[in-house]
């Protein structure tokens, strides 16, 4: 194994409540890999990326988080086809002095969420979801949710960005949407009181939410879903599967 000095961050912004610096933190001790280290990059522009990069010479991988998956392309010298299609990245391999970017949460995304849909012992068909946030993780969950044959509707608090706005939703669009995806950061800590508008009082047994945010484990978006039945998931397993495929790909020769 090479001694060489390996660097790993991430870059948001904010980023006070990063699960990534503990989880390969702890994957570097735990593997011994004393050369290895990942630190935080909170940017308050992107324009600070070239900088970031120019003051970090034994960076070899970066994470992306919001609000910079989509806004960080223009930097990158090639981007993957999955990222391309998808208009967001969120890992980015350094290697030669050049960075090419990947979209590691679409896989985290799948592989959660049909272990989520297939824990139902009754069968429901799901045809249509509901997409709540038009950013660069909604733009992953959308890409996914077309792959597996659901039918994604966009839903956002400005009427130009998504398919519909929070108070477009009339009954019949939310019946015929049995799975919710919260792409948004509402909840999220520290505004762990904050939870999308949706009538919440039409959920049943037969709906599945699933929130990307992770902490607090449970969102009052959750809490609402368990409350009326329904089932529900939190992004943690989605991290950890992106967070496994981001080292893979760093790791790859």
């Amino acid at each position: 194994m090479s001694s060489a000095k390996k660097q790993f961050t991430l870059i948001g912004y904010p980023l006070s409540h990063s699960f990534s610096e503990k989880y390969f933190t702890e994957k570097f001790q735990k593997e011994m890999l004393s050369n290895h280290s990942y630190f935080l990059s909170p940017l308050e522009n992107i324009e600070q990326f070239p900088d970031l990069m120019a003051s970090h010479p034994d960076l070899v991988g970066v994470n992306v988080t919001i609000p910079y998956k989509e806004k960080v392309i223009p930097y990158l010298d090639e981007i993957s086809e999955e990222a391309k299609a998808i208009g967001a990245v969120n890992t980015i391999k350094i290697k030669d002095g050049k960075l090419k970017g990947y979209n590691t949460d679409v896989y985290g995304f799948e592989q959660s969420l049909l272990k989520f849909l297939q824990k139902k012992s009754k069968k429901i068909s799901v045809e249509n979801a509901l997409v709540l946030g038009t950013g660069g993780a909604a733009k992953a969950v959308c890409y996914i949710l077309k792959k597996i044959g659901i039918e994604p509707i966009l839903v956002s608090r400005n009427p130009n960005k998504g398919d519909v706005t929070y108070e477009d939703l009339d009954c019949l669009i939310f019946d015929e949407c049995r799975l919710i995806v919260n792409t948004t950061p509402l909840g999220m800590l520290p505004h762990i009181n904050t939870f999308p508008q949706l009538p919440y009082n039409r959920l049943n047994a037969n709906f599945f939410l699933y929130d990307l945010v992770y902490n607090p484990e449970k969102t009052v978006f959750l809490i609402k879903g368990e409350e009326h039945k329904s089932s529900i998931k939190n992004g943690l397993e989605m991290l950890h599967l992106q967070a496994e495929k981001s080292w893979e790909i760093w790791n790859e020769e």
